[in-house]
């Protein structure tokens, strides 16, 4: 009987030892942290967002354009991440957005009964292991409470998060036992501004009906202005555009043209100040008026083109510990799909792997996805051709 470890009981850890244990193999899950899926939990604090409910093409255009990737995604998309959610008795829905959230919003009965599925197959899950590589015979090596481990299963599968919310269990620590790994990078990440003490009274305030730009990225997300800079979902949308160089611009009036918000702010305000002449005429809110005199000062006397193209001043990413994700990795160049080229019964999975996409659903999306990719491609590897027809019809469910 061959004998599966998989490292890091994330989504995709614990995918792969979903679909490896639903194949009969013995599967070990060790998890560096003192808990499985804490980071996992932590994403559905406020509302776990498992996926968009978009078309195909439309879905998939939001992660990188890379082959395996690409592929896993294909094979378990969206309307996959749904049943396999109600598969584990946990009926979800589709907001206004096409963001898909269980009924229960929480994350916590969800990984309860996916770990309850994975115990009862047998699956055991050890906590407080932390990996270290391999030893010189090619064993996995891990540190634990009991002391050195070293293990030789028939296939190993990583899945070690990203470099992330380090307390949570993505520290990135792993990327020194492997070759191919590109330098890690904050993703979805909020932006760091040091303001005016005029801005103090819109801190925690959202802004809303605003467009971001950066480059050939325009987000129409709301974001929140916060003591240490703006964050939340518009920012993160067009996060990696700032992080790779591309100026941040804000368009407070999206839906109104440059001759609109002209003719508008063009009429008399008489003793109105301009904060109120701005909200008479264009409907903007204390905070969009905030940041247009934050960042525009001294204001034109036409103001016009700063309202549609206001240039935002910042001081770049936030701390990487601090972002939703990560950039970076181990790269699908050291890869044969999701199989490592220098070690044959190796293969990795979820955030670990060096791809982006934005959050809205898509993250854990592809981590389920290459989790469930790399465990099939490890039983593809190695079951017998007179199991194939069998193993085929084990899997259509996942």
């Amino acid at each position: 009987m061959h004998e599966a470890l998989v490292i890091g009981a994330g989504p995709a850890g614990l995918m792969a030892a979903d679909v490896l244990s639903a194949a009969g193999w013995p599967v070990t899950l060790a998890e560096a942290m003192p808990s499985a899926g804490r980071k996992f939990l932590m994403a559905g604090k406020s509302g776990l967002n498992l996926t968009k409910n978009e078309p195909a093409a439309t879905f998939r255009a939001a992660y990188d354009d890379i082959g395996p990737l690409q592929q896993a995604l294909a094979d378990f998309g969206p309307e996959e991440v749904m049943a396999w959610a109600e598969g584990l008795g946990q009926e979800v829905f589709t907001g206004s957005s096409g963001r898909v959230f269980p009924t229960a919003m929480k994350a916590s009965p969800l990984l309860r009964a996916w770990l309850a599925r994975l115990g009862a197959r047998g699956v055991t899950l050890k906590t407080r292991w932390r990996w270290g590589g391999w030893d010189a015979a090619g064993a996995v090596r891990f540190d634990t409470p009991e002391g050195a481990q070293a293990l030789r299963p028939s296939v190993t599968i990583l899945a070690c998060g990203g470099a992330s919310w380090a307390r949570l269990g993505s520290d990135g620590a792993w990327a020194v036992h492997l070759a191919g790994t590109v330098p890690f990078a904050p993703a979805n990440m909020g932006l760091l501004v040091d303001w005016s003490p005029q801005m103090a009274r819109h801190f925690g305030h959202p802004v809303k009906g605003c467009a971001l730009v950066a480059g050939t990225v325009r987000s129409r997300g709301e974001f929140i202005v916060s003591r240490r800079g703006l964050e939340g979902g518009g920012v993160y949308a067009v996060s990696r555009a700032v992080r790779e160089g591309a100026e941040l611009r804000l368009d407070l009036c999206p839906d109104r043209s440059l001759a609109d918000v002209r003719h508008r702010l063009s009429r008399p305000r008489g003793k109105a100040s301009l904060a109120n002449h701005l909200r008479k005429t264009l409907g903007l809110s204390p905070v969009a008026i905030g940041l247009l005199m934050e960042f525009g000062r001294p204001l034109p006397a036409d103001p016009s083109a700063l309202v549609k193209d206001l240039p935002i001043r910042h001081a770049g990413p936030r701390p990487m510990d601090e972002a939703i994700s990560t950039a970076g990795g181990l790269g699908f160049e050291a890869l044969d799909g999701f199989r490592l080229r220098a070690r044959p019964d190796c293969f990795a999975a979820g955030e670990m792997l060096d791809w982006e996409a934005p959050t809205g659903g898509y993250l854990i999306t592809g981590c389920l996805a290459t989790g469930r990719a790399a465990a099939l491609q490890a039983l593809a590897m190695n079951r017998d051709a007179g199991q194939e027809a069998t193993v085929s019809a084990k899997y259509s469910d996942f």
